[in-house]
């Protein structure tokens, strides 16, 4: 169509016979001209349409998925329902329940418990006897051995008068053993069990000579002081002054 313009232009100049080389040059350029206005007419209309396609395309997924949203929108409305009349459905079942259990009579309680048996009493002989036996196992420097004794001693007969003083002697034998740290935890147990008054003087004797040989003259000096005033005549007490006033002097320069 260009072509066709263009050579009308041109003829119709060559007619008039006013034809110039500047006239035809004029009638070219504006032919060039026309054509490039032409080919952006068609570039625009291709872009248009393609814009045109392409927003068609995005109105029918926005139409496909409001389809789907309304669709989801009806399932959970249903579900919903279904649920509410799951849950009166229940609500029945426990009223009903609630009156059966109602209309029910009441259980008679049931019958009190028997009394639990009481422990037998402890044979103050067998004690005894394994107190000593233990004791002269002592004595026969099987410190290891006697360590065991005791602790049995102490576990059959917890609440015996005498399971103070087989604390004591536990923690002699460790002291004896120069294991004075465990000899320590054993003479600090010994308030622990009953009959504790007993030997009470010599523990806490013992617990300060403990301190004293690990080095921890400080604690040792705090524990002979407690002798003193919780025992003032007790022979323990007459040592522990002993020691005090010793290692007083030794710390004079």
């Amino acid at each position: 169509m260009g072509r066709a313009i263009a050579g009308a232009a041109l003829l119709a100049v060559l007619v008039s016979g006013c034809a110039t080389r500047g006239s035809v040059r004029e009638v070219q350029a504006d032919l060039t001209a026309v054509r490039s206005e032409l080919q952006a007419l068609r570039r625009l209309h291709q872009d248009t349409a393609r814009e045109v396609a392409q927003a068609a395309a995005e109105l029918r997924a926005i139409e496909d998925r409001l389809r789907e949203l309304t669709a989801g929108t009806s399932a959970a409305g249903a579900e919903v329902s279904r649920l509410r009349s799951q849950l009166v459905a229940a609500e029945d079942a426990i009223r009903k329940l609630q009156a059966e259990l109602a209309a029910r009579p009441t259980p008679p309680p049931p019958p009190a418990p028997e009394p639990a048996p009481r422990e037998p009493a402890v044979r103050a002989p067998a004690a005894d006897a394994l107190f000593q036996t233990a004791l002269a196992t002592f004595r026969a420097r099987e410190h290891g051995q006697a360590v065991l004794e005791f602790l049995e001693f102490l576990a059959r007969y917890p609440k015996h008068a005498l399971a103070a003083s087989a604390q004591y002697w536990i923690g002699e034998a460790y002291f004896l053993q120069r294991d004075y740290r465990q000899a320590l935890v054993e003479y600090q147990r010994v308030f622990e069990h009953p009959g504790a008054d007993g030997v009470a003087p010599d523990a806490l004797l013992r617990i300060g000579l403990c301190y004293d040989r690990l080095r921890e003259p400080e604690r040792a000096a705090e524990t002979w002081q407690r002798l003193l005033r919780e025992h003032p005549s007790s022979e323990a007490a007459a040592e522990a002054r002993r020691l005090l006033k010793t290692r007083r002097a030794a710390a004079r320069p």
